[in-house]
């Protein structure tokens, strides 16, 4: 059985749990567990495998409860590190779920989706940002051969909806929902609004964030198109993230427990250094299109952790999606246009 050893009791009935994610360098999610008159609330409960299982069950131990005991979850994205393990905690106590709507919507669509509808989208949409041939083939081949397997297919569904604005129903605590788009059209952070333990120490802010992916000490959440074959509404994610980043800020919550890395402090101080982030991002990107560029392009020449060689297959699928959501906002600004006629679409600086 997995070893829990870090976690974390942040005071106030709060602890954090560190569920691992199997293959992936950002470790584990930051399982937090809420106490309430009614039993522990977990915000988030980390990807569906066994050994996530065997911590987060372990972990629960270490912080004086039992995976039976769990009244609800909080799920503040739908994505697998932080919503996988939710039917699995559903199914050992009974608790309920909640989820925002429109990433209910999101795990709703991919329950109930063909995978051979999915990967003609997929090969239709990396085709119009110019992915060359040689990265259209493999996903031809996976159709052509029927074994499909898109994450997702076995996500819970909620039974609660998470409202934004409201306080949510935990009996003995304050705890608020703020609508904070961008990293998937439903993210929500939740503002436990009581005074912070540390409060008579002279901490400033108003109570603590539980800030999922929105904001992060050190990196900055990926921002890429929200998907849906049959929508074909043109969203600006990148603009919902930054104006999302701003009602955070104006929070000034006293320390923010973020579902990745660690608890920080000054969140007015990260949502500055996110959006000067960003506009220094868009700046550059504006550099590239004075050459006219496919979304594809843009993203070979844009600066990744790694040289565009060493991206792997599904990884660049995420940066080209990323890319588009940067050239979404820039002729949103009015600072770059589709070239007229072009096939596959390529965008230029204004």
């Amino acid at each position: 059985m997995a070893q829990v050893t870090r976690v974390t009791d942040h005071g106030g009935g709060v602890w954090s749990i560190p569920v691992p994610i199997p293959d992936n360098p950002l470790g584990h999610t930051l399982v937090h567990l809420l106490d309430t008159d009614r039993g522990p609330v977990l915000i988030d409960t980390g990807w569906d495998d066994p050994t996530a299982w065997d911590t987060l069950t372990a972990g629960l131990a270490a912080c004086g409860a039992s995976v039976t005991d769990v009244h609800g979850v909080l799920v503040t994205h739908h994505h697998p590190d932080h919503h996988g393990l939710s039917g699995q905690v559903r199914e050992a106590s009974g608790a309920w779920i909640a989820m925002h709507t429109a990433d209910a919507q999101v795990v709703r669509r991919t329950r109930e989706a063909e995978p051979s509808r999915w990967l003609d989208y997929l090969e239709e949409k990396l085709a119009a940002a110019g992915a060359p041939e040689e990265h259209l083939a493999p996903l031809r081949a996976t159709r052509a051969s029927g074994r499909t397997n898109l994450p997702g297919q076995r996500a819970a569904l909620p039974d609660r909806e998470i409202v934004p604005g409201e306080l949510l129903d935990l009996a003995g605590r304050r705890l608020q929902a703020i609508w904070t788009p961008g990293h998937t059209p439903g993210h929500v952070c939740l503002h436990l609004e009581e005074a912070h333990p540390a409060a008579g120490e002279g901490l400033p802010g108003h109570g603590r964030l539980f800030s999922g992916d929105h904001l992060l000490p050190e990196i900055t959440p990926h921002i890429g198109l929200y998907e849906d074959p049959d929508d074909m509404t043109v969203t600006d994610p990148l603009g919902d993230y930054l104006d999302s980043l701003e009602r955070v800020a104006a929070l000034a919550p006293a320390e923010v427990l973020p579902a990745h890395q660690y608890a920080f402090t000054d969140a007015p101080a990260r949502v500055r250094a996110l959006l000067d982030h960003h506009e220094e991002r868009l700046a550059g990107l504006l550099a590239l299109l004075t050459t006219p560029l496919t979304p594809w392009r843009l993203a070979e020449a844009m600066e990744w952790n790694r040289p565009w060689a060493q991206i792997p297959f599904g990884s660049r699928n995420i940066a080209v999606s990323e890319a588009e959501a940067h050239l979404r906002r820039l002729v949103k600004l009015g600072r770059a246009e589709a070239v007229p006629g072009s096939n596959p679409v390529m965008y230029q600086a204004i």
